[in-house]
């Protein structure tokens, strides 16, 4: 069966929906470092996603209604996302599959109006967690 090999300039979408947390996401760009090619890009192996970054995303966290900034990352792979036996350079190659866990580390807090007069209070979790999925331009390879 087996699902479609990520490679270089794929996406990484991910949901708006952080926990409590409300994030206007953008795609993370994922960059192969497999030793082997699918339409001239390198794949991407067991390690790549860890590279994901995408920082300069507002959110807010209702109370905490005045929009605060942070960085989403994938934080883990789902278990259909790496393959079992393909492998470049002696790594997994990773594969579109299901869902990931994303993290959305806060840089700027959000922050409550205050009750009154006085300063406005800020969002107190330092970390939300979401999920994720990957968009692939490769409809060719498949691996399993």
């Amino acid at each position: 069966m087996g699902d479609y090999i990520l490679i270089t300039g794929d996406k990484a979408m991910f949901l708006p929906a952080f926990g409590k947390a409300m994030v206007v996401v953008q795609p993370g760009t994922l960059a192969g470092t497999g030793k082997n090619n699918i339409s001239g890009k390198p794949v991407c192996v067991d390690g790549d996603e860890k590279k994901v970054i995408v920082p300069g995303c507002s959110y807010m966290a209702p109370p905490h209604i005045i929009p605060g900034m942070g960085i989403i990352t994938i934080e883990s792979l789902a278990g259909d996302q790496k393959a079992k036996k393909n492998k470049s350079g002696g790594k997994k190659v990773l594969l579109k599959g299901g869902q990931f866990k994303a993290k959305f580390k806060v840089a700027q807090p959000a922050m409550q109006p205050p009750p009154g007069h006085g300063s406005p209070i800020p969002d107190s979790t330092p970390e939300y967690s979401g999920k994720g999925n990957f968009i692939t331009t490769n409809t060719i390879v498949k691996g399993t």
